[in-house]
């Protein structure tokens, strides 16, 4: 049950980081929605191993392929499946440690749950499988593009590099300008000189990605239980890797005043705004028609290419030894991810709100 996400527009996910392929099934897509499968690819492109010399060398070109649910490029209303093989795991890289588990790994948690693990690639706990996600984000993305709502993503940090400026302080256009996904010339360059140190001494280091949602009408969320912050915060704690989420100015408001973080409320020529934006667009769990910020903080990548203390299924001390191709910083390729996440809460929001309407 923990595979699907969202209420009105679902999306189930399935594969293995080392098994036939893997994807998304996607229920509640509207029909008649234009599919430009050329977007759906860049998308995926933005995501997928093997960009540059700080990511992760796997050669995975990602096509995807519909297997239900278009008609002539058009959503039909059905579920829409889609499927992304995988073309270049090599699992035996993995042989040396399917008896032992990785420290900081998923290894002994599901072996622990379900008595059994996929030690190929770290199998269904790999961040692999969100490449299905991205695909669905996409959808998500060109059904919002339609009603003015954009969903972005860049890297704000890299260790202890931090670019220190706001997202209306940064043209976001420049994000993909640089591997690194950094909207700041200057910092982008440390920032990779920085992922490329650490590459170097065969170990990983974490960073956070910033979410911007423009355009965003004022009223969607529920109270209480499903607020929109609630599930945008669900959403990114699914990913992979993830260990923190803060809205707005998260816990750096801790250290204000009431009187300073107040957003105030005034009317700009007819429009109702606010001075300032602290609450990050969302107040009680509902928009406010402000940009909806938020910053998701990654840990340092679990497999490190150093060798270190641990213990087999039996107990027995063992060691884990790193090997295999993998990111020395995940944050770049987490940019499209975290879009992606971002926009597949808000079509599921819109389209709640949407519904409400109706029946109101």
């Amino acid at each position: 049950m923990s595979n699907t996400l969202g209420n009105i527009f679902k999306i189930t996910s399935f594969g293995e980081s080392h098994g036939t392929g893997v994807g998304v099934v996607i229920d509640g897509c509207p029909a008649g929605i234009e599919l430009d499968a050329d977007y759906i690819q860049s998308e995926l492109d933005r995501r997928k191993p093997g960009q540059s010399k700080i990511t992760t060398q796997r050669k995975e070109p990602d096509g995807f392929e519909f297997l239900s649910g278009v008609f002539e490029g058009k959503s039909t209303g059905a579920p829409i499946t889609i499927l992304i093989k995988n073309q270049d795991q090599k699992s035996k890289d993995y042989d040396h440690i399917k008896d032992i588990y990785r420290p900081s790994h998923a290894d002994f948690t599901y072996q622990e749950k379900y008595g059994i693990r996929d030690y190929r690639g770290g199998g269904r706990s790999s961040a692999r499988i969100t490449a299905g996600w991205v695909a669905a984000g996409a959808i998500a993305k060109l059904i919002l593009n339609q009603v003015d709502i954009s969903c972005h993503a860049y890297v704000s940090q890299v260790g202890e590099l931090k670019l220190g400026k706001g997202h209306k302080e940064l043209d976001l256009s420049k994000t993909e300008t640089n591997a690194v996904r950094c909207p700041d010339e200057k910092m982008a360059e440390q920032m990779f000189d920085l992922i490329d140190q650490v590459r170097k001494e065969r170990d990983t280091i974490g960073g956070v990605v910033t979410g911007v949602v423009q355009g965003v009408p004022k009223g969607l969320g529920e109270p209480l239980f499903d607020k929109l912050n609630a599930a945008l915060g669900h959403a990114m704690l699914s990913i992979n890797a993830v260990k923190g989420f803060e809205l707005g100015s998260g816990f750096e408001g801790v250290k204000m005043s009431g009187s300073a973080h107040n957003d105030i409320i005034q009317n700009k020529e007819g429009k109702i705004q606010t001075a300032t934006n602290h609450s990050g667009g969302i107040q009680g769990g509902i928009t406010n028609g402000e940009d909806i910020f938020f910053n998701v903080a990654f840990k340092p990548v679990a497999t490190i290419m150093q060798d270190q203390p641990s213990i087999d299924k039996d107990g027995n001390e063992a060691t884990a030894t790193g090997k295999g191709r993998h990111d020395p910083c995940v944050v770049p390729r987490a940019v499209p991810i975290v879009e992606a996440m971002s926009a597949l809460v808000m079509i599921d929001f819109y389209l709640l709100a949407q519904t409400n309407k109706l029946r109101g």
